[in-house]
Order: structure tokens, then C-alpha cells, then sequence
């Protein structure tokens, strides 16, 4: 047996140690949505779920021209889907600076206008990351806003929001990558936030933050940023009435696991940032959403994706909360396999969607998409 193999076994052991209630459900069909090679791309990465108001599914990715680094000619590309998922449409652009990089999609809709608000990230594609971080880039990362009023058949052209959103002594910066979220409830009902995070110039520092509209995505503001550093790339959702729980990647390696952060006026401000140790990580990108349903225990359900484990890059995971991230009672393993970036979204039929990066040798492979009803995890 070849040392690789050997690798996944041990690794998914530990998963099964680690997590007692991970369950497999049957054959859950995975269909492969976009593939390295293929629509005259070298690779796709970094998806972005959303349903739209009128229940079409928008699958969003870098589309990576010649490699697969972070860096270079990047174009932000997009499928959709009329029915739950089951078909997709051809491939899209969305948006494309040839030569350099657009991308870190994170779309949010916006319920009472019905309109699609789309964040995203530029740099020069010869800029690379640790250059920006140092100040020794030739320019550096900007954020764009993109929005759509028919249901993403059509885009706007991308306007810059960055002198909005950013301050001058930031460096890098994302925007997402996943979704964002409209508040239902208490004061700020209405507010479009777009979670995010930064490095900071003189200090090198990693932060996690969120920006906002409260005019139905017509202007943005800074809003508060993670009260300690060490975490980035994030995902926010409401929980209560009108809070918020920050989810955000953790560089902490004295604790393996994600980290979290509470507000409640709104974002201005974020407060008891810890660990949530039952959500392992192997320092990657997750997703965390609210699912809207109708049953007064399905209010309280939380879903949160990502590849569950300590050091690798591998088994892409599901994990439900029934008290709104108090806990997790279950986890549902999607693929055993190499996995990292993920996307997670509730389905107009009431089933969760997960677009994902996995393989059998790469995480970057392919981007799957796979429907998962709520009976998988059990009751």
C-alpha cells in the first residue's frame, strides 16, 4: 500500500476518534461543476453559493488562466442552475481584467429589493501576496462591487469601493470568499454585511472584519474588526435576535480549531473572541449559514462546512448546530478525500447545497456541487 493511502486511512481515523456522530448518507451525488483543464481555464478555485430571490442557484470561482497559484491572470467566472441543482447552465464570465487577478467572490442578496449585491477583490496579476503584505507590490489589493436585477442574468460593471472600505495602513485584504448576509431582526434589520479580513502594514498582523450597507447596497462603511489578530478569512451569521457570530480562519496553532467572535450592535463591534474546539481545522477557508425554516427547532440550525481535520487538507465535512453554535450534534462527511474551500446554501426545496474543492490527489482538482437533505442528519 503507497505511503499516500496510507496518509488518508490514518487521517480519516483520527476523524472517526475525533468526531463520534460523523455519518456517511448513502451515495450522495457529487457532480463536478468546474475541473482543472477544461473551459480554457488551468484550474478553478475559491466558490461562492447563492440562491437568488427567485430560486435560481448561482455558483461562482476564480477561473485560474496558467496556474494554480493565487497570483497572476484571474478571471471571477459563474454557472447557475433553474432547478435546484440537478442542471447547470454553460460557463459564465463575470469578470475579467486580462493579465491580472479578480476575484474572492462574495455575493449577498438583498431581500427587500431583490437585488444581488456581488463583493470582490483586484491586484496586479504580477503583485504577489507577500509582496503587498511588505509594501513592495507595484499597487495593491482593491475591492469592487458588482450587483444584478434580474436574478444574475446580467452584471454591472465592477465600481472600486476600496477608499470606503479600506484604511490606508492595510495591506492584503479579502472579501468573503462565500456569502454574505442580510440581518433580519432588532435595530439593524436591513443591513447588508460582507464579512472580510486584512493585515494591518506595521504590524503584520492578521484580522478578521465586516463591512456594511444599511442603504440597500448603495454605499459601503468599515464596520469593526476581530478584537484579537491571528484569524482571517471569515463567514458571518445572525443568531438571536439580531446578533451576529463570526466564524474565522485560526493561525493560533496552540488550538487546532476555528475561532469566534460575537456582536450585537450590528458588526461596529466584535467581542468574546475564543475557540470553538469542536470545529478542527487545518488552517483553511470554511462556510457558516442560518437555515430559514419553518418548524420552531429547524429556527435554531446552524450548518457549517469544512475540511475536518487538524493538519490536512482533507475530508470535507458538514456539521449541524441545533442551538445556534452552542454546540455541533452532528457531522456528515462528503468526501473523504483531499478537500479545502467550500461554499454552503440553503435550497429553495428546503435542502442544504455545498460547492466545494476537492479530488483524489488535489484539493484543486474540481469544484463539486452536492444537495444534502435535512433527514441526513438525523433528527
Amino acid at each position: 500500500m503507497c505511503l499516500r493511502n496510507l496518509k488518508i486511512i490514518s487521517a480519516l481515523l483520527f476523524l472517526f476518534l475525533m468526531m463520534p456522530h460523523l455519518s456517511g448518507y448513502g451515495e450522495l451525488n457529487k457532480k463536478t461543476l468546474f475541473a482543472e483543464g477544461e473551459e480554457g481555464f488551468h484550474c478553478f478555485r475559491i466558490p461562492a453559493l447563492i440562491v437568488t430571490p427567485g430560486g435560481r442557484l448561482l455558483a461562482f470561482c476564480e477561473g485560474r488562466k496558467h496556474a494554480t497559484s493565487d497570483t497572476g491572470d484571474i478571471a471571477l467566472v459563474m454557472k447557475t442552475s433553474e432547478d435546484n441543482g440537478q442542471n447547470w447552465s454553460p460557463l459564465r464570465i463575470i469578470w475579467d481584467d486580462p493579465g491580472n487577478t479578480c476575484g474572492n467572490p462574495c455575493p449577498v442578496v438583498d431581500a427587500h429589493t431583490r437585488k444581488i449585491w456581488l463583493l470582490m477583490t483586484w491586484n496586479l496579476g504580477e503583485d504577489r501576496e507577500e509582496q503587498i503584505i511588505r509594501q513592495e507590490s507595484r499597487d495593491t489589493r482593491r475591492i469592487f462591487l458588482s450587483s444584478s436585477s434580474d436574478d444574475g442574468e446580467s452584471w454591472s460593471t465592477p465600481d472600486e469601493i476600496t477608499g470606503s472600505v479600506k484604511k490606508k495602513e492595510w495591506t492584503w485584504y479579502a472579501t468573503g470568499p462565500g456569502n454574505g448576509i442580510q440581518i433580519e431582526k432588532g435595530p439593524f434589520s436591513g443591513r447588508l454585511i460582507i464579512p472580510c479580513d486584512h493585515i494591518e502594514a506595521e504590524t503584520k498582523s492578521y484580522y478578521s472584519h465586516i463591512i456594511y450597507s444599511d442603504d440597500h447596497g448603495v454605499s459601503w462603511h468599515l464596520g469593526g474588526r476581530s478584537p484579537q489578530d491571528q484569524v482571517n478569512e471569515c463567514c458571518v451569521v445572525e443568531v438571536g435576535e439580531g446578533h451576529l457570530l463570526l466564524n474565522m480562519r485560526n493561525y493560533d496553532q496552540n488550538c487546532k480549531a476555528r475561532q469566534i467572535a460575537f456582536s450585537s450592535d450590528g458588526g461596529m463591534h466584535w467581542e468574546n473572541q475564543r475557540f470553538d474546539r469542536a470545529l478542527i481545522e487545518p488552517i483553511c477557508q470554511a462556510s457558516l449559514i442560518r437555515y430559514q425554516g419553518k418548524e420552531s427547532a429547524e429556527k435554531r440550525l446552524l450548518f457549517f462546512s469544512n475540511p475536518a481535520h487538524e493538519k490536512r487538507r482533507i475530508a470535507m465535512t458538514i456539521r449541524r448546530s441545533s442551538d445556534e453554535g452552542q454546540s455541533w450534534d452532528h457531522a456528515l462527511l462528503l468526501h473523504p478525500g483531499p478537500s479545502a474551500y467550500s461554499s454552503l446554501a440553503q435550497l429553495p426545496q428546503g435542502w442544504l447545497g455545498c460547492l466545494f474543492e476537492g479530488g483524489e490527489k488535489s484539493p484543486y482538482e474540481s469544484i463539486f456541487f452536492v444537495r444534502i437533505p435535512l433527514d441526513a442528519f438525523g433528527k
